[in-house]
């Protein structure tokens, strides 16, 4: 059975940090492009970060850019998202995307809120 879970939400207050999982089962990982996304109330999901198959390319959206990681380890068939100096605009539904082509999974999605 095809999983992508992530973990690692909750409350957190401005200028803290957090991190992500995303484990994946079911399928080959390894052969995955991986992207974080996430969505706050009332606003269209946005792309966070994207990762390529060995990790050697990464792109981060320009406002999380020196702020957030992200990485991923295939052996375990996990991603991470490494969250630093969170900002209550970081408030948002975060999701785990793996794409082959045209095949998709995402993950149920994790609840961050920055907040003081």
């Amino acid at each position: 059975q095809v999983r992508l879970v992530e973990s690692g939400g909750g409350l957190v207050q401005p200028g803290g940090s957090m991190r992500l999982s995303c484990a994946a089962s079911g399928f080959a990982f390894s052969v995955y492009g991986l992207s974080w996304y996430r969505q706050a109330p009332e606003k269209e999901r946005e792309l966070v970060a994207a990762i390529t198959l060995s990790g050697g390319t990464k792109k981060l959206a320009d406002s999380v850019k020196g702020r957030f990681t992200v990485s991923r380890d295939n052996a375990k068939s996990t991603a991470y998202l490494q969250m630093n100096s969170l900002k209550p605009e970081d408030t948002a539904v975060y999701y785990c995307k793996a794409a082959l082509g045209t095949t998709i999974y995402w993950g149920q999605g994790t609840q961050v809120t920055v907040s003081s």
